[in-house]
């Protein structure tokens, strides 16, 4: 899995007890029940609202202790839905209110991304984070070119779309990429093709995070795809990775049900795709909920979902061995399982 923020995908018991030692006393709800229930933004209808509600997880991922164990979580829960590989960002400059550093926040979410690791096998990595619509967003790179080669595998741009294009940072993104950093940046989830093209022709984005609006370079009747335009299919043969989170995009209001989301025509068209949560919290969903809905919305078969998560695990930053040998591991699973014609390994136990 390629698209899963670590401030957007807390356990709620863990909110409560951190808000309980720290003395955080903003929560909406203390109950669990409803607490749950706040977080859930299945109705924001945009991405604005849809981020209001991180405002309360990253209230709590102040200290080290916090956002170690939070990141431990992450990736205990993630390798018990049976993800094998996983980048999960976060924008460390969110964790600074009470005097952290940015390279402390990185080094915390990487300690608990080792120990994960140590203990379920999971193969999981960093994604350094800032925010568009802030100014920071060279020092976070900065913060995170010491752990180049040591857990952080890339930059990203996140937060409000509209009116923030991504070639305002365009310092931070040419430092990461120069720093050895892959460029993934959010673009074509609450805005149009535009963002996009900017992303990848001013950028030099080698991922997509979303970037379903590239439907609207195609001839796009609700279902299928009739027509490519040109940068669309640049994006298609160029095989520019869509990190895709169905759930999530319907709750921000990019699509009104998934049946009206383009990802099996996107797909059907040869488009990179992968499936991705983007926040398990927020949108209260799983890895394993996000590939049983593209798979029965989409009519995806075994064979498609082997291939879905052999494109995340190709286009993925991290150590490429570990990578090639998780995409020898897909591949085998899934010819054990139609051989044998039992329900494949691929979408229960092998996803990325």
């Amino acid at each position: 899995m390629l698209h899963e923020h670590l401030d957007g995908g807390l356990r709620i018991e863990t909110i409560i007890e951190i808000a309980q030692d720290e003395g955080y006393t903003e929560l909406p709800a203390s109950d669990p029940v409803a607490l749950a229930s706040w977080f859930f933004q299945g109705e924001s209808g945009s991405l604005e609202q849809y981020l209001e509600a991180f405002a309360h997880t990253t209230a709590v991922m102040q200290t080290p202790d916090a956002i170690s164990r939070i990141a431990y979580e992450s990736g205990e829960d993630l390798a018990m839905d049976g993800v094998v590989y996983a980048e999960v960002r976060y924008d460390p400059g969110l964790s600074t209110r009470r005097g952290l550093q940015r390279e402390s926040v990185i080094e915390a979410m990487l300690d608990g991304f080792s120990r994960a690791s140590r203990d379920t096998g999971i193969v999981i990595y960093a994604i350094a984070t800032a925010l568009r619509h802030q100014a920071d967003s060279l020092d976070v790179v900065k913060a995170a070119l010491p752990f180049v080669g040591q857990g952080v595998v890339a930059f990203d741009l996140a937060g409000p779309e509209k009116g923030y294009p991504p070639d305002m940072h365009l310092d931070a993104c040419m430092l990461a990429r120069e720093s050895g950093l892959g460029l993934t940046l959010h673009a074509g989830e609450g805005d149009g093709v535009h963002s996009i093209w900017r992303a990848l022709a001013l950028c030099g984005a080698q991922r997509i995070g979303h970037g379903v609006h590239i439907v609207d370079d195609t001839d796009f009747d609700g279902s299928s795809i009739t027509r490519l335009g040109p940068f669309a299919r640049t994006v298609r043969d160029h095989r520019v990775p869509l990190e895709v989170a169905i759930t999530s995009n319907l709750h921000t209001g990019s699509f009104s049900d998934a049946s009206a989301h383009p990802f099996g025509a996107l797909f059907a068209q040869g488009f990179n795709l992968s499936i991705n949560t983007d926040n398990r919290l927020m949108s209260q969903v799983s890895v394993s909920d996000e590939y049983s809905l593209a798979a029965s919305t989409f009519d995806l078969d075994r064979e498609d979902l082997a291939v879905i998560t052999i494109n995340a695990l190709t286009a993925g930053f991290g150590d490429w061995p570990k990578r090639k040998q998780l995409i020898e591991r897909v591949q085998r699973a899934y010819t054990e399982a139609a051989i044998s014609h039992q329900p494949s390994a691929v979408s229960t136990e092998h996803r990325s």
